[in-house]
């Protein structure tokens, strides 16, 4: 993936250095609503919203830029730190935001473990939907 907009010595627009995590799962996917699992995490880097990729069946992290119109998301995995701002679909190396910096690496992906069906692979959104 080719990042942009190197880190700077700058604010950045959409990114809140205060702002903490809702939690180390998808908030909606948790709170019931569609079928409750994920596939990646996503974290609003304004406001700490955790929500689902749009690889994922709710795709709640985009939902949530919508809603929000909170357009900088980063990654929410173990390993990975990009940015992503939805305006103009491009990808960036951003800040460090406040700990945690993914959800747990214990913990799996798809999850939640009980809530992921067999045939899950199925019923992801295709490649090239989701930013990563």
């Amino acid at each position: 993936m080719d990042m942009e907009y190197p880190l700077e010595d700058r604010p950045i627009a959409g990114i809140n250095l205060a702002a903490t995590p809702s939690g180390t799962g998808c908030l909606e996917c948790l709170g019931g609503d569609g079928p409750g699992w994920w596939l990646h995490l996503r974290r609003c880097a304004q406001c700490g919203h955790i929500g689902c990729c749009d690889s994922s069946p709710s795709q709640h992290a985009s939902a949530h830029v919508r809603k929000a119109g909170h357009p900088v998301m980063r990654s929410f995995e173990p390993g990975e730190a990009w940015f992503y701002e939805h305006t103009t679909k491009k990808f960036f190396r951003g800040p460090r935001l406040p700990d945690p910096q993914s959800r747990p690496p214990e913990q799996p992906a798809p999850a939640p473990a009980d809530k992921v069906p067999e045939d899950w692979r199925d019923r992801l959104h295709p490649v090239g939907s989701d930013p990563e």
